[in-house]
């Protein structure tokens, strides 16, 4: 966490317009940058995992308000009968894509980095940033916080 608070105040140093963008997670009080449109909101949640928590939450509430009404509760007798019928029929289902990373974490670390850089920077872009960043290590014995906080004193933005 620490680390990633380094990161986000060099950006920060580098780029000051951008601290209007900066937002407050309103579940668990993170730091994170939003896309420019949503910077005058109070109500966000961060990507890392509060905002498809809060989703699944209230899709959740939503679906139960309305399988307890009369017509929710016909409509899903139909659905289970027609579940019964498909499970004589089933077959395996195909694997799920291979993709290395989520498609919202590489969707939000692209917003960023094109808000950054300021211009659009493509999905494919990201993905082979993000495998350069997983492959590299550090060859130094100090403490990973340490080393980056010495890089950035090194080679300041």
């Amino acid at each position: 966490m620490l680390e990633y608070y380094v990161v986000l105040r060099s950006v920060l140093r580098a780029h000051p317009h951008l601290r209007r963008c900066l937002k407050c997670c309103r579940h668990c009080g993170i730091f994170f940058l939003t896309h420019p449109c949503n910077a005058g909101r109070k109500d966000l949640r961060c990507p890392f995992g509060c905002r498809d928590a809060h989703r699944r939450r209230r899709a959740a509430r939503r679906s139960t308000a309305y399988y307890r009404t009369k017509e929710g509760r016909y409509k899903k007798k139909i659905q289970n009968g027609k579940r019964r019928r498909q499970a004589a029929d089933a077959q395996p289902r195909p694997a799920a894509g291979d993709n290395e990373y989520p498609d919202k974490m590489v969707g939000h670390v692209r917003m960023v980095t094109s808000l950054i850089e300021d211009r659009i920077v493509s999905r494919d872009e990201i993905v082979m940033m993000l495998r350069r960043g997983v492959r590299q290590h550090s060859l130094g014995r100090r403490l990973r916080i340490d080393y980056i906080v010495g890089y950035l004193n090194k080679a300041s933005p």
